[in-house]
């Protein structure tokens, strides 16, 4: 066991260290993040020095249930595609600006608007495809009608990680962890409708609070002259993401895997937009653009922190903290606040993988057993915006804010983070309570 945990707090230490210090490393012109290549080395490191075997690897990858991690990364990168593709259509851009046309120049109404509409969106595709397609915007906007982005690009960044807990597809932690305990699309969007919009508005009005000053400076409305993309391709794109969230969910009450789902739409768009485009002699370079925008770092990385979970199962570590946690009353506060700081720590993409088995360990039951999972679900995405670390997509934030002239310290990230998050928590953690009372 010790060997084990030394390696993988070795691993998760230089993680963070990289993610704080260097997370991009530049060779010959290109950027190559740092934190895959670390988690990698780990897992690598575990197998050779016999921490687990290269056959228990495989075969923890490779398991035949719902939550193996391959079919995982075909639902995560299916709705990604979905998404991109859309936002290579303008899709996104044309709401946001839709939304500046109507901010009856004052900068408060402009942020309530993007608000609601970074929210909107977040609830139906992913965090992360998001704040990919909005950061730049805020940026490209502030900058023309010279205000300051900040306000406006933490409360994207907020209400990204609030609303993808609403649906079971918002988030991959999301569809890990109620996967994982046998939750369906519907009963999850039952318990979790009410602690999202709450969190929401919660959050909202906390985010007014700290930038009431910035907020009341004028704002000279430039009007964009957004143009959407190709008609029939918007079209396709606008069908194929209605289809896949109401075929994910219906999933489990038709007996088709979401992964199976996702993958079969997500090729349907490839050959009827492929159709298209050859028919009309037009550009096959979108396929080319999507593809570049994709991230495909998350995979090794996923990938490599499941090896190193497979670990720490093999080893007794998991069992062992399952053993203490079942021993403590209120499983909703327990692993709520317990996965919040986990996330960052270990990334809330591998702390999911931990955590559900963790609580596949104890010996919780009933509502105690579904009010852990619920709350590791709430941790996982509102521990996204406690610091940098939470989550991926606040390390492609960061980068992205830095590329654009305007870098976020660590201390700064986590100065707002810890103003936000925490209340936020609260509020969450007190209607979840509520949730699996009377739900």
């Amino acid at each position: 066991m010790i060997t084990t945990l030394a390696i993988s707090a070795l691993t998760i230490v230089e993680i963070l260290i990289s993610l704080i210090l260097k997370p991009t490393l530049t060779i010959k012109g290109k950027s190559i993040n740092l934190y895959w290549i670390i988690a990698l080395a780990g897992a690598l490191t575990l197998i050779i020095t016999g921490g687990i075997s290269t056959g228990e690897a495989w075969a923890g990858l490779t398991r035949d249930t719902s939550v193996n991690p391959l079919k995982l990364l075909v639902i995560f990168f299916g709705m990604t595609i979905l998404s991109v593709f859309l936002d290579e259509m303008n899709l996104f851009e044309y709401l946001a600006s839709f939304a500046v046309r109507h901010a009856k120049s004052t900068q408060k109404s402009l942020f309530l608007m993007l608000y609601v509409m970074v929210s909107a969106l977040t609830a139906v595709t992913s965090n992360d495809v998001v704040i990919l397609t909005f950061t730049p915007f805020i940026l490209h906007f502030a900058k023309k009608v010279r205000i300051n982005p900040m306000p406006f690009l933490i409360a994207e960044f907020v209400a990204a990680n609030t609303l993808s807990m609403t649906l079971i597809i918002g988030n991959p932690t999301n569809i890990y962890l109620a996967t994982s305990g046998g939750i369906d699309f519907f009963e999850y969007l039952k318990v979790m409708i009410i602690p999202s919009f709450a969190c929401s508005v919660c959050a909202y009005f906390i985010l007014r609070a700290l930038f009431h000053k910035q907020l009341r400076e004028p704002l000279h409305i430039v009007q964009d002259d957004v143009q959407l993309g190709d008609r029939f391709l918007l079209i396709t794109g606008i069908v194929h993401l209605v289809v896949a969230i109401v075929a994910l969910s219906v999933c489990s009450y038709i007996g088709i895997e979401m992964w199976v789902a996702c993958g079969v739409i997500v090729l349907s768009l490839l050959v009827v937009s492929f159709v298209y485009i050859v028919i009309k002699k037009q550009s096959l370079s979108i396929y080319l653009r999507v593809a570049k925008r994709l991230p495909y770092a998350l995979a090794p990385f996923v990938l490599s922190m499941f090896v190193i979970v497979l670990s720490l199962n093999k080893c007794g570590f998991t069992e062992m903290v399952a053993s203490l946690m079942t021993k403590m009353d209120d499983s909703i506060f327990l692993f709520g606040f317990a996965s919040f700081l986990s996330a960052n720590v270990f990334n809330n993409i591998p702390m999911s993988v931990l955590f559900s088995d963790i609580i596949s360990f104890t010996t919780l039951e009933g509502a105690a057993l579904k009010g852990a999972l619920y709350a590791s679900v709430i941790g996982s995405n509102i521990g996204a915006y406690l610091s940098p670390v939470g989550a991926l997509a606040g390390i492609m934030w960061l980068s992205i804010l830095k590329r654009n002239g305007h870098p976020l310290s660590f201390v700064h990230f986590m100065g707002y983070g810890i103003v936000v998050s925490v209340p936020v928590m609260i509020v969450a953690i007190a209607t979840l309570h509520l949730g699996i009372l009377f739900i």
